[in-house]
């Protein structure tokens, strides 16, 4: 192991000397208090280390040591449920050691030593394993069946295996003869953190991750695999936004990365999410949850850390088969954290001070999800979904890391502040919004809730479109200068605007809505638009037809359970065709 002294301290950047023989990336304990820090650049005996902790009161002279390890975490049984900060400290743990605050060097496990696990084997001894093949499961929680696997780079006979009982992480449940020799394998494992994990193929994504926000799964949906971008101002609905994907999309792991957030946000996360019930389960949401804390106030250098460490461990699930997805909030915090580092290395700044190496970073970390065919001797598929959060300064969408973002994503959630200040919640805006993966999908959606829906979403988009050009005429004139069948396209917008895309988190029905719902919300409102252009065709006055009751039935549509739905649709529908045949069949005068 090197072993160096501190000559040079700049705030978390350090540069010591006579490291000759460390790595890059090598996990270093440095001063008398160990602090961790990685190194990040070496020239000759000279090592340049990001540090993770405060580094108030380190002084030049003190001796750093290197671990011969790079960055890594730990992965096995206890990881969900968990509370851990960027380099997957459990904060739990900590405070129960060291207090409310942190305590600098505190080393404490990542995961629980002690805690024995009731290990089911499912592989045989005599047989030949590879690796990702399943050694055993592990009920973690009451709703993740955790698969042991045998870890990257290791295959061979099994030439023993442990039977059904309880076993701690360190414990030796099976035996692999290698060609290197007989390896012992536990139910634990540590990964470098900026490795992506290893699987055999990437697949198309092709089927939608549904979260029952209207918005997003009908007009701009994210695939299984794929990415997503939400770059939005503040306190224009990024963190309710990312509560909701949390609490109802289909994925089976959720893991949250709140990077750099302000400390009452993440303390309203780390508040909420224990206490919300997964509605697919009835089980508490943490079941299948995984938080990773770095505030703002934080070390910076942990911001880089964290989102590794979350990705990683989103890897690690997606390899057992299961389909996971990711929340970052915010990237905008972690490309901050860069911008600084970066600046203390003396490095040649770019776009707005930030590092010239900033798109390749973030392509880095977006390239690592994906829908894939794992390791294992059997096929299984797994799937790791990731959503980054954005926060440009001042809204403004042109700044670097948005614009890195959206070359790397495929899917654009663009938040505005107009809608947020109108109370239009998602404030998701429609028109500068996109998704990629529409004609992936298509199959999915036909296959499992109507044959039209590309069409209807088609033709609603459109609706949306014309009422946006239209709106501008209507600024300088006013509607009552546009033709009927223009001032009908308003009113037939104006339906969905309201009644679809604007979406309750906080109502019990409206905060999720199904495949199916929206579908037949969405293509009921547009046969009111076509129904009534109809009869402004016939000479019918689009005022007349803006007032008929069956519009407040529509309005209430969202609000109606899953379970009266069909009924209530099928109700609507008639009472579409009923009322505007009477005003149509009344005299002129009487109109």
């Amino acid at each position: 192991m090197s072993k160096g002294k501190i000559i040079k301290i700049a705030g978390p950047v350090m540069i010591a000397n006579g490291m000759r023989g460390s790595q890059m990336y090598e996990v270093v304990k440095v001063g008398r208090e160990e602090l961790i820090g990685e190194i990040i650049e070496l020239e000759g005996g000279k090592a340049t280390i990001q540090v993770y902790e405060e580094t108030a009161g380190i002084e030049p002279g003190e001796v750093v040591e290197g671990t011969g390890m790079p960055l890594s975490v730990e992965l096995g049984p206890g990881i969900l449920k968990g509370i851990f900060d960027g380099i997957q400290r459990p904060l739990e743990v900590i405070k129960n050691e060291t207090g409310t605050f942190i305590t600098r060097g505190v080393s404490v496990s990542s995961l629980d030593r002690k805690k024995k696990w009731e290990f089911k084997p499912l592989s045989k001894s005599k047989t030949m394993v590879s690796s990702g093949d399943f050694l055993g499961e592990v009920q973690e929680t009451d709703v993740i069946n955790h698969k042991i696997m045998v870890p990257p780079n290791v295959k061979g006979e099994l030439i023993k295996i442990a039977s059904k009982g309880k076993y701690t992480l360190e414990d030796v449940i099976a035996t692999v003869k290698t060609s290197e020799g007989n390896k012992d394998l536990t139910m634990l494992q540590k990964w470098p953190v900026r490795n992506g994990r290893p699987f055999k193929e990437k697949q198309d994504p092709i089927t939608p991750l549904l979260t029952g926000q209207r918005i997003v799964d009908t007009f701009f949906p994210v695939a299984k695999g794929g990415t997503a971008a939400i770059p939005g101002p503040f306190g224009g609905g990024k963190t309710i936004l990312g509560h909701q994907l949390a609490k109802w999309c289909d994925a089976e792991v959720f893991i949250y990365i709140g990077c750099g957030e302000r400390g009452n946000e993440m303390t309203e996360v780390l508040e909420e999410f224990p206490e919300i019930e997964d509605p697919t389960t009835g089980k508490p949401l943490m079941e299948r949850t995984v938080l990773i804390a770095n505030t703002s106030n934080m070390p910076v250098a942990a911001r880089d850390a964290s989102v590794y460490t979350g990705i990683t461990v989103g890897e690690y699930y997606r390899d057992m088969g299961y389909s996971v997805a990711l929340m970052a909030d915010s990237t905008s915090r972690w490309a901050e954290a860069m911008r600084e580092i970066s600046g203390r290395l003396e490095e040649m700044p770019g776009e707005e001070g930030y590092p010239a190496y900033l798109a390749s970073r973030l392509a880095d970390f977006y390239e690592r999800a994906g829908r894939v065919t794992t390791l294992g001797s059997k096929e299984r598929e797994g799937s790791l979904t990731v959503v980054g959060a954005v926060s440009p300064p001042g809204g403004d969408f042109s700044e670097p890391v948005t614009q890195n973002t959206l070359r790397i994503t495929k899917v654009f959630w663009a938040l505005d502040a107009t809608l947020a200040d109108r109370r239009h919640f998602p404030s998701i805006n429609w028109l500068r919004s996109y998704s990629l993966y529409l004609d992936s999908i298509e199959g999915w959606w036909k296959d499992k809730v109507g044959d039209e829906w590309k069409e209807i979403r088609i033709k609603a988009m459109a609706l949306l479109q014309k009422e946006s050009e239209l709106q501008e005429i209507v600024q300088l004139v006013g509607p009552d200068a546009l033709p009927e069948k223009e001032r009908i396209v308003l009113e037939g917008a104006r339906v969905i605007r309201e009644d679809f895309l604007q979406q309750n988190a906080f109502h019990e029905v409206d905060t999720y809505c199904s495949g199916e719902k929206q579908f037949a919300m969405l293509k009921v409102m547009l046969d009111f638009y076509d129904k009534s252009l109809n009869a402004v065709n016939t000479g019918i006055p689009a005022k007349k037809l803006a007032e008929i009751d069956v519009k407040d039935e529509i309005a209430k549509l969202k609000y109606v359970e899953e379970k009266d739905v069909k009924k209530a649709i099928a109700e609507i529908e008639d009472n579409i065709t009923v009322q505007i045949k009477e005003i149509t069949e009344k005299s002129p005068g009487d109109i």
